[in-house]
């Protein structure tokens, strides 16, 4: 038996990855006309539209001032309105527009092409244990994380999209 292999570099490895494929999947996104930041704040008004600004931030985990500037280029584009709260008319109500619903449609084609022609090269014993180490590396981080910690092992399963 050899070295048991460095978790340090293994990890800083695997985040080397993990940016690389997220520039990669936001390119192809971008190309398809919707970044995959722009997609993410899409994703939760598709679920939940309209929603306050302030909701909004909090459903994407960012900072209302973030939120704020991504809305308003978003608003630029027609891809969401924004409309005085009928309870608090200094808030706005943030909701999304068709050319908004067509636009996260094909952003989230072109997102998803380009995974399954990365995660579709490894053949299907590969891509069931990369599923399993993914799982084991999720639990391992919520551990470390501690319970006060807002990181999820679920994020990016599908189920947890709008963070």
């Amino acid at each position: 038996m050899g070295d048991r292999p460095d978790p340090v570099e293994i990890g800083l490895h695997y985040l080397a990855v993990g940016h690389y494929l997220r520039k990669v999947v936001d390119a192809s996104m971008t190309a398809g006309g919707l970044s995959l930041a722009r997609t993410k704040v899409l994703e939760v008004l598709v679920r939940r539209s309209p929603l306050q600004q302030s909701e909004l931030a909090d459903a994407l985990g960012h900072a209302p001032r973030s939120v704020t500037q991504s809305v308003e280029a978003l608003e630029r584009d027609g891809l969401v309105e924004r409309t005085p709260s009928a309870e608090d008319r200094r808030s706005k109500l943030v909701a999304l527009t068709p050319q908004g619903a067509t636009a996260l449609a094909a952003g989230t084609t072109a997102g998803e092409d380009v995974l399954r022609e990365i995660f579709g090269a490894l053949g299907d014993d590969e891509l069931a244990m990369l599923g399993k180490l993914l799982d084991a590396i999720g639990t391992a981080m919520s551990a470390a994380a501690g319970p006060a910690s807002d990181v999820r092992a679920d994020q990016g399963r599908g189920g947890d999209r709008d963070r």
